[in-house]
């Protein structure tokens, strides 16, 4: 009983009462039967005892209907919204029409967490005056590494990227789309850098000249230098451009966490988690085409500064003005865009190593799996959908559209970017990552807990294994 829902707990106690109610009519209607000794009067008892029957079955489902629209409904929706403010949402406020009939639970709730926000607002003010001098110093930072001629790539001992700076971003796109926290290897060749590494183990060598090939077949030369035997190690490469324009993308949490070897027993901050978005010609992903792509990523519970994919598609039909008005994509924007058979592979790419996660995802994967035959890639990710995590965050109950979870998690789509693929995906991460910390609170913290939870809301969107 203690992992059913309050709402389903609180039906089944009705449908006990109901049924019990039941047994105790039929039970003494066929002890007054008995008493009676009269056998014509069967037909009455009988008739009593449906109508009893019926209307004891009508009166319980009524107040179990009034019970679960103003108390247990209400209890769920405060349950969540106390949740979102202690992840640390100062701007969400108890619905006192919503609980109107909790009598002082209500206010004495919005009174906890009133005191709660205002303590993290102040906690937030403090940590917000000291990471502003430390973005001052990361500024500079940059700055001076920018006018460095060297594209760097810093990685664990395992070889996961944990740093790389503009330039390496440039030479890194030519391989394969930039992305932290995967393997150097998909894009420089594996064979090359673990030879020279045992050569440097063997020699004691801290520091070695390097000329290493690329997947396109590019030759990059410089030096590696290894952290410790058994340490990371850091790649200093000359760049292509020395004036390439990209944040420096880095988190060396990544240095010392352990590699999960099961998604399942591995906790979903750990997870890299490729957050998509897909517009469409229409609403029926076996007749219509995709016309525009985009997704982010997150890396240990972050969205990942400048790691976007977002690219039109040319649908190879025109696209129907109904769904231009929707999207604001016109046939023109896309008649020299590269056909989905294109941009699923280098999606694929993207998406490699990842857990892909999508609003509504049975809608948008079903374009990627029908590409799959004619593309020749196959999207066999672990999948997660928004819906579904809302509907263990807000109650099943809910309203699960993506700007109704933006209104409760108070984050903002910016009206030129609503509707848009790149758009909806950031909008998609942003409420992704600002359930992490109430799903971790609710005890649900690896992907197989989270899984398990999500398969019990089912009934309202189809769960993409």
């Amino acid at each position: 009983m203690k992992t059913l829902s309050l709402r389903l707990r609180i039906f089944l106690f009705f449908c006990l009462i109901g049924f019990g109610g039941l047994i105790i009519t039929v039970g003494a209607l066929w002890l007054g039967f008995r008493q009676l000794g009269d056998p014509d009067a069967l037909s009455s008892f009988v008739s009593s005892g449906l109508i009893a029957g019926f209307a004891l079955l009508a009166l319980v489902t009524f107040v179990w209907r009034l019970f679960d629209e103003n108390v247990s409904k209400p209890i769920e929706g405060m349950a969540s919204q106390l949740r979102v403010g202690a992840a640390g949402n100062a701007e969400a406020k108890i619905d006192a029409e919503m609980a109107k009939y909790l009598g002082d639970l209500a206010p004495a709730a919005s009174v906890l967490q009133e005191k709660f926000g205002q303590a993290s607002a102040d906690h937030a003010e403090t940590v917000s005056q000291k990471t502003a001098r430390l973005e001052r110093q990361r500024a500079q930072l940059l700055r001076i590494l920018s006018d460095i001629p060297i594209a760097v790539i810093v990685a664990t001992r395992d070889h996961k990227i944990v740093l790389y700076d503009g330039q390496a971003a440039d030479l890194m796109d030519r391989e394969a789309p930039a992305r932290l926290n995967c393997s150097v290897f998909d894009y420089l060749d594996e064979d090359a850098i673990r030879a020279v590494l045992a050569e440097m183990e063997s020699d004691a060598a801290a520091r070695r000249k390097i000329s290493i090939s690329g997947k396109s077949g590019a030759v990059y030369s410089g030096h590696i230098r290894l952290f410790g035997i058994g340490a990371g190690y850091t790649l200093m490469l000359e760049p292509l451009d020395h004036d390439a324009a990209r944040p420096l993308v880095y988190d060396f949490d990544l240095l010392d966490k352990e590699r999960p070897t099961d998604p399942n027993d591995t906790s979903l901050r750990d997870l890299t988690l490729v957050v998509f978005d897909s517009e469409t010609t229409g609403l029926d992903p076996l007749r219509d085409e995709v016309v525009q792509l985009g997704a982010v990523r997150i890396v240990n519970g972050r969205i990942v500064p400048g790691e976007e994919f977002d690219s039109l598609v040319n649908p190879g039909r025109p696209i129907p003005a109904i769904s231009t008005k929707v999207h604001h994509i016109t046939n023109e924007m896309v008649t020299d865009a590269p056909p989905f058979t294109e941009v699923c592979k280098s999606f694929h790419r993207f998406t490699s190593d990842s857990v892909i996660v999508a609003h509504n995802a049975p809608f948008d994967m079903a374009f990627l799996h029908r590409q799959a035959g004619v593309s020749g890639v196959q999207f066999d990710n672990p999948i997660l959908d928004t819906v579904h995590l809302s509907a263990v965050v807000f109650g099943g109950s809910a309203e699960h559209t993506l700007d109704a979870i933006c209104d409760r998690l108070g984050v903002e789509i910016p009206a030129d970017r609503r509707h848009t693929a790149l758009g909806d995906a950031i909008a998609t991460a942003k409420v992704l990552v600002a359930m992490l910390p109430i799903l971790e609170a609710r005890g649900l913290q690896t992907f197989g807990q989270i899984r398990a939870e999500v398969r019990k809301h089912s009934r309202i969107l189809k769960v993409q294994e």
